[in-house]
């Protein structure tokens, strides 16, 4: 088995201190896994333009509502509790629905 990235350990110990359900937590490591992925680069070396270019390529791509929304959660976690920054979370959007909006 692959050793797991120090980032990702620390990732999971703040999910894990935050009682976040095992799903939940599965759901956010692959939302980073999957920007970091996109770019080919680790998601700490990714500011807030190449988050939203990942952003527009899920929507390009058809993602549903409820799914872009649970990255974006991933991502706001990921941002704001694991790398500790203040203003990024809450400069990445949501998606919006007219039927249904909801937040994490």
């Amino acid at each position: 088995m692959a050793e797991i990235s120090p980032l990702r350990r620390r990732m999971i110990e703040d999910m894990t201190v935050r009682n976040l359900s095992p799903a939940t937590q599965q759901s956010y490591l692959n939302a980073v896994a999957k920007l970091s992925r996109y770019f080919g680069r680790s998601p700490d070396r990714l500011d807030l333009e190449d988050i939203r270019a990942f952003q527009v390529h899920l929507v390009a791509t058809g993602m549903s509502w409820p799914a872009l929304n649970q990255i974006v959660c991933a991502l706001r976690f990921f941002y704001g509790v694991t790398l500790g920054h203040d203003t990024v979370p809450e400069r990445i959007a949501y998606a919006r629905n007219r039927a249904n909006f909801r937040s994490c």
